[in-house]
């Protein structure tokens, strides 16, 4: 929870050393530059949860001899490594090629969208950026392993570090001069701090007891893996196309400028939503406790002054935020020798995004609540929304810009909020009557 808070709280104090040591035309590369590192998601393809859930069923066959290691049936013990096995060896052929895809990608989407007049140094940057999430991409399956072997504790604690630390290196390398090399550098020391603490720990020695064992019997990616991680990958893609499409398109179309305005305005409206979606995220433990009791009459108490309460915060938030922006803008504030004023989205446009995270913060909540059933519902309606979303934002941004994207966004929210609560109602219904 404290994890949330501090990445919702830090999102937003972010931004104003990002607009404070960053031109509007460095604003749209570093938002863009974020924008385009997501299309990770297509590398990894949900196998970050998957993974978790799969050592967690098969340890839950074997005991702790002592913190460093386990023992009990040797099938078990070879499934599980052969887990540990599995990820290391996709991971690194994923990582290596995201590593050439980044490089590819974001030299030719720059160097043909950048104008004569973007006087910005990127090219370097570009490249540590796309280095730093390829090993970091590397590092995810091990805490996600960890995680599985019920060391949910240990690594939050490690997570918690490395974003208070992130944020100190992002303010304090923005105001030292870090420019566009502030990300990379920021994923650099985090994997720096990550490995350090896991080689300090226990997480070390068992993880060389677990390679170490003896592979009698292996988990079957085809098929006891693949046929669950397809649906996973399925909506982790369809959310790219719904969350990170915005800054690539509107940087192509519109500029610089514009993209990073859309950008930070989303980095505002992010740290909102993580820090009120987290009321909800934080109870996922006893949702899924009461589930499997069949308490479903407390359950749906305790959802539903959950949601009263993360909504309340939600839009009590962005009020705060919108009345702070207008205030900004009536009173030209500067901080030093910078403009605030004209590094967010214009009043519609930024009304229209507010809009659609209320719409959303109600359909993760529903989200979260039939997910703790062990179920995935919204496989169709991430992949219909994935597709919706994408192809207006492109459609949109080529003809009609920032007002076209925001508003097919908004009406694509809204429209698909009532399907969401159809499926919310009807599988609360029909699972809870067995």
């Amino acid at each position: 929870a404290l994890g949330r808070i501090v990445q919702g709280v830090g999102g937003i104090i972010s931004i104003l050393f990002v607009a404070k040591y960053l031109t509007s035309t460095e604003q749209g590369f570093y938002y863009t530059f974020g924008s385009i590192v997501a299309i990770q998601v297509f590398f990894e393809l949900g196998l970050n949860g998957i993974i978790t859930q799969y050592v967690a069923h098969e340890a839950s066959h074997l005991q702790w001899k002592d913190s460093m290691s386990l023992t009990g049936d040797q099938k078990y013990l070879s499934r599980l490594s052969s887990l540990l096995h599995f990820s290391v060896k996709w991971y690194s052929y994923f990582a290596l090629l995201l590593l050439v895809t980044l490089i590819i990608v974001g030299f030719v989407f720059f160097t043909k969208y950048q104008t004569s007049t973007d006087n910005v140094v990127w090219k370097l940057p570009w490249i540590l950026l796309s280095i730093t999430t390829s090993i970091n991409l590397l590092i995810a399956p091990i805490l996600a392993f960890f995680e599985g072997l019920s060391k949910v504790k240990e690594v939050a604690q490690i997570r918690m570090v490395q974003q208070c630390i992130g944020l100190i290196v992002l303010c304090g390398g923005l105001f030292m001069g870090a420019k566009l090399f502030v990300s990379g550098v920021n994923w650099f020391i985090g994997i720096i701090i990550v490995l350090t603490l896991i080689w300090n720990s226990n997480f070390k020695p068992i993880f060389i007891n677990i390679w170490k064992t003896e592979i009698t019997e292996r988990v079957n990616y085809k098929k006891e893996i693949f046929p669950y991680q397809w649906k996973i990958a399925l909506s982790w893609i369809s959310g790219y196309f719904i969350f990170q499409l915005f800054n690539p398109v509107l940087f192509a179309t519109e500029g610089a400028i514009v993209a990073g305005q859309m950008g930070m305005t989303l980095a505002v409206l992010n740290g909102i939503q993580s820090l009120s979606l987290s009321w909800m995220t934080t109870k996922i433990p006893l949702f899924s406790g009461l589930i499997a009791q069949k308490q479903y009459h407390q359950l749906d108490l305790i959802f539903d002054k959950t949601l009263k309460q993360s909504i309340f915060i939600n839009g009590t938030a962005l009020i705060l935020i919108f009345i702070c922006i207008f205030i900004i803008r009536y009173y030209h504030i500067y901080i030093g020798n910078t403009n605030l004023e004209n590094r967010f989205l214009d009043y519609i446009p930024m009304l229209l995004m507010m809009i659609s995270l209320v719409i959303n913060q109600y359909v993760n909540s529903w989200a979260i609540y039939l997910r703790c059933h062990k179920k995935e519902p919204y496989l169709k309606n991430s992949i219909i929304g994935g597709i919706l979303c994408g192809s207006s934002t492109i459609i949109s941004g080529k003809y009609w810009g920032i007002m076209g994207i925001t508003l097919g966004y908004c009406l694509i929210a809204f429209f698909m909020s009532f399907w969401a609560y159809n499926i919310f109602k009807n599988k609360k219904h029909e699972w809870h009557r067995k």
